[in-house]
């Protein structure tokens, strides 16, 4: 049985409707990083620059900066939806309020920065137009998405760096990540100070030895994060360098015989974690203030 036109538009708008019925908005992503791309069209270097560049901005000045690429926030308004990624995850210092959120909907052609309170004085509204209309877009409508969002974070970068903000609490260099940096170089340092101290112990002797292995890692973390947790590092290094020069020295380690060095045949794999997480949100709030765009 054939069906009039009308009703077969209406059936298959009935069908649509059902397969997406309205009000299904688009899940908010977990904070996870300072710049998460759902569309795979960042490589992982060029989404690692820009979390390099994010993270010494917030080591700083104390303002978070995120960013979003979604395929699309349908059927809600970029702005709706930035505004709820926003709400979600709290970007900016608690009662600060300097958070910014840069929100690509890549299918949609659409994008929105949306600024925290405290940061309206900095990048009011008629700036952050302009800041997409000069900086984002052109680069958009070429096809440049990681040239356009990075011109876009540094004139954002720019405009933060430009207005006087509550000193961040945290100490340590620019950029410095806890999770990837200081993890990773613990390992390896200690890993290098088990197969180090044993000699050290043999040829300078056993307090000298350790504390030449102390003075090593500290300079180490010095260089990763500062003073305080050089002093720290050097004084774990040193109680190490005691014990295991110790035990090398009574048959399984180096020795003046040549007997050589074992590791006593264990072994290590990786967890096969991808390192990204260890960011979260400050507890700032939106403004409402900001721009949207198109290209």
């Amino acid at each position: 049985m054939a069906f009039p036109a009308l009703p077969r538009a209406l059936l298959a708008a009935a069908l649509l409707f059902a397969a997406h019925p309205a009000g299904a908005e688009v899940a908010v992503p977990p904070l996870k990083a300072r710049v998460t791309d759902l569309t795979s069209t960042l490589s992982s270097s060029q989404a690692a620059a820009l979390e390099r560049k994010l993270a010494a901005l917030e080591a700083r000045k104390g303002s978070q900066v995120a960013v979003l690429m979604v395929p699309t926030v349908q059927p809600e308004a970029v702005e709706q939806y930035a505004t709820r990624v926003f709400d979600a995850w709290k970007l900016g210092r608690k009662g600060v309020d300097d958070g910014v959120l840069l929100v690509i909907a890549k299918n949609d052609r659409k994008l929105r920065i949306e600024v925290g309170y405290g940061l309206e004085g900095a990048i009011p509204d008629a700036i952050a137009k302009r800041v997409i209309d000069e900086e984002i877009v052109p680069l958009f409508k070429q096809g440049n998405f990681a040239g356009g969002i990075n011109a876009g974070v540094d004139r954002i970068t720019r405009l933060v760096d430009g207005e006087p903000m509550p000193r961040p609490k945290s100490s340590g260099r620019p950029g410095f990540d806890w999770n990837a940096e200081v993890l990773y170089g613990l390992f390896l340092g200690f890993f290098f100070l088990m197969m180090a101290a044993p000699f050290l112990h043999v040829v300078l002797g056993r307090a000298l030895g350790a504390g030449v292995a102390g003075i090593a890692a500290g300079v180490i973390g010095y260089v990763l994060a500062g003073l305080g947790f050089a002093l720290i590092i050097a004084l774990i290094a040193f109680v190490i360098a005691l014990f295991v020069g110790a035990t090398g020295r009574k048959g399984s380690g180096w020795s003046s015989g040549g007997s050589g060095w074992s590791s006593g045949g264990g072994s290590w794999s990786s967890s096969g974690s991808s390192g990204g997480g260890g960011f979260s949100g400050g507890g700032g709030s939106s403004g409402g203030g900001g721009a949207s765009g198109s290209w």
